[in-house]
């Protein structure tokens, strides 16, 4: 009977499954996504029983193979059996990641559950039964061997629930979707406190943990282990090498990636803390000191250990120089720019765009930190998603991967739900090393969205296309904090009284040229942004008004939230440029009105968080702390009552006489019925219909 021909196994009901009798952590987890997604589309728990009679009515089998499996690390795979009368499914796995992949990629494949099914929202399908065709599989090796997510800038998940740092509630689904992505490695957040559970929890859950390049080996940063001291490795080498031997300790039991680095403190170059160090000896000599140190304490305290290096900012340049050497067993990291592309990133108004992959003479194995998401107070996407197409990420990642940076892929994901796209994008290419655009884009909306896949195909590749690009590489795309730490290095600039030189905090982005022409350029581009943005939403708005309930909301906060806030951001910022030039011009009523234009089209941003807070999402965006946005309107309010002290002051009466009181009464009314000043937005309400002909504004 073993050798009887099975053509398709159906599971209804209560499924009887038989899982390993000896569990790990990572599988158990594993098991209990199974049974809640077994549950959700068969509508009954299925029955998890251990060393049952082979005889007995098992539908499936979860096992530990070496010998029938390809003998590689997270190797898995499904074989079909007949066992007397019952036909039954093996889900098998060479180790326990493996198990944990065959799990889930069941899961997908079978009972309709993607990755991103939490994030997404996705409406599962209710079945009566599943049924499986019996066809022996062996999954493929992945592309990347080490592949998985840096948390990192996590201000929405740290504020989302009330627990700080962030509960196994908030971490749970960020690790799930990660393994069910194909995903084996994290780093769990930044800077957290030690005590939180994130990187317990990770190891629990099967992933590798690895380190933020700027705390080398997972170590306490100096200064809070040792406030008040020099931050000096030169110094005091002592105490930084006490901190690493803690670090060791408490990790080396665990599956860990070692980063290796020297930064200094706060993620900035050492020789802040150490100014001696003057020149690229010196600091390439210190840097190649430091990771010799910290790979040869790790060494006598770790079996096997693996070791990466960081080559971000300025060790990529010193590395790339000569003036440091490192380990041959090392993994070396290369990093983007912030931005998708593989050059080194801009600092402040440098760009000096040096190339970031390895080179062809280059020994030993590399790999790639990338972002799909970026905070650096100058033009990054944090709450939207990344500006690039999907055809730019392909090219850069796959041209990496041709230079020999596959052992290696950590993605910035952020905050994970702005950004699913373009983390299955990534999923996909970690996986097998290629990607066609298209095919990926129809199965991605396939997945999620009952109809419509065309023309919601059109919207996620199209999105790219009404980015505002401010520079002249493919690259300079403005994500949403385009439009607000600029603008409020404008208004600081400004009300400071310093408009009589340019602003040098912009010239990365419009040049060194005045400040009233800075202002300008700006304001072109962003009318620009404002009719792109606006006709890509209109096509939106066209496609969601055909959709289901279901669909449309998943589109709503994946699709049109991305367009809506750009929008917001970008009518804010326009009308605050234009506010200037009214003033500059001294027509201070009508530039209150642009001020209070700007502040009511920056509130529509606020909106836009509040509306994609609904369910489980509720204070998902209450901690906007790195865009921003209600520091904006805190800083374009200011503006307005700096603008109403020019003409409207004392007695902030003066604006209402002179274009909103009846010619008869301007001259015959009594102070005690008409001098209760109006508040900036009733006054800017009443003067925008005055000013909308010579203004161009809408009523």
């Amino acid at each position: 009977m073993e050798n009887q021909v099975i053509e398709q196994l159906v599971l209804k009901g209560q499924v009887h499954i038989q899982i390993p009798e000896i569990q790990f952590s990572s599988v158990e987890h594993a098991l209990k996504m199974l049974v809640r997604d077994f549950e959700t589309v068969l509508g009954a728990k299925p029955e998890l029983v251990t060393g049952a009679d082979e005889e007995a009515e098992l539908c499936i089998r979860i096992a530990l193979e070496k010998d029938d499996i390809p003998k590689r690390s997270e190797a898995f795979g499904f074989r079909f059996h007949l066992n007397g009368k019952f036909p039954r499914m093996e889900i098998i796995g060479h180790d326990e990641l493996g198990l944990v992949y065959g799990i889930l990629a069941f899961s997908k494949k079978y009972l309709g559950i993607q990755p991103f099914w939490f994030w997404t929202d996705q409406s599962i399908a209710k079945l009566s039964e599943i049924k499986i065709p019996c066809h022996h599989y062996d999954a493929p090796a992945p592309k990347v061997r080490y592949r998985g997510w840096f948390v990192n800038d996590e201000v929405c998940l740290i504020g989302w629930k009330e627990p700080y740092p962030p509960s196994r509630e908030v971490w749970e689904p960020v690790f799930e979707a990660l393994l069910r992505s194909g995903g084996n490695m994290v780093i769990p957040g930044t800077d957290l406190p030690r005590d939180g559970i994130h990187y317990k929890l990770a190891a629990e859950m099967g992933l590798w943990v690895t380190h933020h390049h700027a705390e080398p080996l997972g170590a306490e940063m100096f200064l809070r282990a040792f406030p008040g001291r020099n931050a000096s490795y030169q110094e005091a080498p002592e105490l930084f090498e006490s901190l690493w031997a803690e670090a060791i300790e408490e990790q080396k039991d665990m599956k860990v990636l070692w980063v290796l680095s020297f930064r200094g403190q706060g993620d900035a170059p050492f020789w802040h803390n150490d100014p001696s160090f003057d020149t690229s000896e010196k600091r390439g000599s210190m840097i190649s000191k430091v990771i010799r140190k910290q790979y040869d304490m790790i060494g006598s305290a770790v079996h096997n250990p693996v070791y990466c290096v960081a080559l971000y900012g300025e060790i990529a340049e010193l590395y790339k120089g000569g003036y440091v050497e490192l380990p041959e067993d090392v993994i070396k990291i290369w990093a983007d720019n912030g931005y998708g592309k593989m050059v080194s990133r801009r600092h402040n108004n440098q760009n000096l765009r040096v190339g970031s992959l390895p080179t062809a003479n280059d020994r030993g194995k590399d790999g790639l930190y990338y972002h799909v998401t970026f905070h650096d107070l100058q033009a990054s996407n944090h709450l939207t998603m990344f500006p690039g197409s999907s055809n730019f990420l392909k090219q850069e990642i796959e041209t990496a991967f041709a230079a020999g940076a596959d052992d290696y892929l950590l993605i910035n994901c952020g905050n994970i739900r702005p950004h699913v796209y373009f983390l299955d994008i990534l999923r996909e290419l970690w996986s097998e090393g290629s990607i066609d655009v298209s095919k990926h884009v129809i199965d991605f909306v396939s997945g999620y969205y009952a109809s419509h896949h065309e023309e919601l195909k059109e919207l996620y590749l199209s999105y790219t296309e009404a980015a505002i690009q401010y520079g002249p590489h493919a690259d300079d795309l403005a994500g949403d904090e385009y439009y607000h730490h600029p603008a409020r290095q404008i208004i600081g600039h400004w009300l400071q009284g310093k408009s009589m030189q340019p602003d040098a905090r912009l010239f990365w982005a419009v040049g060194d040229v005045p400040f009233n022409q800075q202002v300008k350029n700006f304001e072109d581009l962003l009318e620009q942004g404002m009719n792109k943005w606006e006709a890509w939403l209109q096509r939106c708005d066209e496609v969601l008004a055909k959709l289901v309930p279901d669909d449309l909301r998943r589109a709503t906060d994946q699709l049109r939230f991305h367009g809506a806030l750009h929008l917001s951001g970008c009518e804010g910022f326009y009308w605050l440029c234009r506010s200037y030039r009214e003033y500059h011009e001294q027509h201070y009523p009508q530039a209150f009105v642009y001020a209070s234009e700007s502040m009511w089209s920056y509130k529509k941003g606020l909106d836009i968080l509040k509306d994609a807070e609904h369910g489980k999402w509720d204070r998902f965006y209450q901690a906007d702390w790195l865009t921003n946005i209600k520091s904006t309107i805190y800083n374009v309010d200011t503006v307005r009552r700096f603008l109403r002290i020019h003409g409207d002051s004392p007695d902030f009466f003066l604006w209402y006489k002179e274009f909103l009181m009846p010619e008869t009464e301007k001259h015959i009314y009594l102070e005690n019925t008409h001098r209760n000043p109006l508040s900036d937005d009733e006054l800017a309400h009443l003067l925008k219909p005055y000013f909308s002909s010579q203004l161009g504004l809408s009523d």
